[in-house]
């Protein structure tokens, strides 16, 4: 990889073109600190050529045969799985996740490519012959138009590459991909791969730019639907605004996973499966477990076992295979961390194990914070009840299942939940009750294969259908029902029925 600092490109029309903005963005290796490239804030007149481009280019892309779109579908998945290394060392120097961690992230933007592969299958629709005397029947699934992907920084791969854009363009739409401005490398190197794998010229553009700009797509009429990933104030605003225009909008927010481990688990597999869940990419990510409800019986055995696992971790560089918790994104997100573990101490948790401190020889101006855990986090207190997207554990305690579960549901976010537990009616009895969006029972991160969709509830989710799965191919999709009617020459000079009339023959 080479440490030189480039000014990157926009992708319109198939060519990389160099922005007229004087106005960069600044993109750093969070292991080291190190200013790595500047992403250029784009105006106004090149997302407006993108989003033309992108128009001009559905008619054609619509038309073509689902079977010839999923071609370049299976091609993009052979070449994914060759560039394998490569796009996960470059989604683990842009973002911090250790080397493990990007491989998965990589790994689930392949997995819902191969899915949507199974396009010819997924967008058949149904039919009924003679659903009324001498009528037929039938649904299509058809493509929409332009749909605008505003992307987070946590999962550079997975959500522009996995979530949004295979199951958009394989169902015959265009698309408008705004990477986040820390991570816009990934995207890049995907779009090279998109654009070798023989995606047509204009199906896929990628823009970066600012919050005023990104308002501008999302107000366009020529947008007619938009997947968002971010937080949950900010997406409130962008359904809000799309919404009143008519189009598509699907949000994915904030989350504060909660899990509930009773007395009955297997404590030591526990908490091995609560630290993966928690420090998994530095914490930052919506399906992490920052908040465990614990029975007081066992709180006391499982706060040691999770401080001790907690310390085994190795804090180091990324794209060190044997780092086991990498850096944050930033320096300014590490700062907003910290912020939040000193408002955990004025607020009187207990605080178990401190990572502000940690340094890194070698690495000292990377953007690392150790494993953080607080005890005795009490309703009300903020850094158990909002996210802090860092690696940071709270720890609540509570007598037992009923108390449990009635704190976990008082939570405003439902995106996942967690039970530990041996007993087979309290693990029933929380699938039934729990809001949470994405359930596990003895399962940490319940994330499911792109079969299923991404099930957030509450204020993690505001839409209708959600990324992936079924409701994936639905949102990117609209239904035409067709009726027909066929009549010989001994029918000519009949009374035409009407739809009413053939409902009461």
């Amino acid at each position: 990889m080479s440490n030189k600092i480039s000014k990157l490109k926009l992708f319109i029309n198939g060519k990389w073109i160099e922005s007229k903005t004087d106005n960069y963005s600044n993109c750093y290796n969070p292991s080291t600190g190190e200013l790595t490239a500047m992403s250029p804030q784009c105006t106004k007149e090149e997302v407006g050529l993108a989003i033309k481009t992108a128009k001009e280019a559905f008619s054609k892309w619509a038309s073509t045969p689902a079977s010839q779109r999923v071609q370049v579908l299976f091609r993009m998945k052979t070449l994914v799985g060759e560039h394998l290394d490569e796009l996960t060392e470059i989604c683990a120097r842009e973002n911090g996740k250790c080397w493990d961690e990007a491989k998965g992230d990589v790994l689930k933007a392949l997995e819902v490519i191969e899915f949507a592969c199974g396009i010819p299958q997924l967008m058949k629709g149904d039919a009924l012959m003679n659903c009324s005397s001498g009528y037929d029947t039938t649904q299509y699934k058809e493509p929409i138009g332009t749909f605008l992907g505003l992307c987070p920084w946590n999962f550079p791969a997975m959500i522009p590459h996995g979530w949004m854009l295979p199951i958009c363009i394989a169902t015959g739409n265009t698309f408008i991909l705004k990477p986040a401005k820390d991570v816009p490398l990934t995207s890049i190197r995907f779009m090279e791969l998109w654009e070798k794998a023989g995606l047509p010229n204009g199906v896929v553009n990628m823009v970066t730019c600012d919050r005023h700009v990104s308002e501008y797509m999302i107000k366009h009429p020529d947008i007619a639907g938009i997947s968002f990933v971010g937080s949950t104030s900010v997406g409130q605003h962008i359904y809000t605004t799309a919404a009143q225009a008519g189009k598509r909008v699907q949000i994915l927010g904030e989350a504060k996973n909660h899990a509930l481990v009773l007395k009955d688990c297997n404590l030591d597999r526990t908490a091995r499966g609560i630290i993966n869940a928690t420090y998994g990419c530095a914490g930052e990510r919506c399906m992490a477990l920052p908040a465990i409800v614990v029975e007081e019986d066992i709180a006391d055995d499982l706060v040691v076992l999770l401080k001790k696992y907690a310390q085994e971790l190795k804090v180091g560089p990324a794209y060190n295979k044997t780092s086991s918790l990498g850096p944050v994104i930033s320096l300014q997100h590490k700062k907003a961390v910290t912020g939040w573990i000193n408002k955990g101490v004025e607020e009187g948790a207990e605080l178990i194990l401190d990572g502000r401190k940690i340094s890194i020889q070698g690495y000292e101006n990377g953007f690392y914070m150790g494993p953080t855990i607080f005890d005795h986090v009490k309703p009300g207190m903020s850094i158990g009840d909002d996210e802090i997207f860092g690696p940071v554990t709270c720890v609540k305690r509570v007598k037992n299942f009923e108390e449990g579960i009635e704190l976990m549901n008082s939570n405003q976010f439902a995106n996942g939940s967690v039970i530990y537990t041996q007993n087979g009616f309290h693990a029933r009895e929380f699938v039934r009750r729990t809001h949470g969006g994405m359930v596990g029972v003895n399962v940490g991160i319940p994330v499911p294969l792109s079969v299923f969709g991404f099930t957030g509830h509450k204020k993690s989710f505001i839409g209708d259908l959600h990324v992936m799965g079924t409701d994936g191919v639905r949102f990117y999709t609209q239904l035409k029902s067709v009726t027909t009617h066929w009549f010989n020459e001994r029918d000519a000079g009949k009374k035409v029925d009407t739809w009413d009339g053939m409902l009461n023959e």
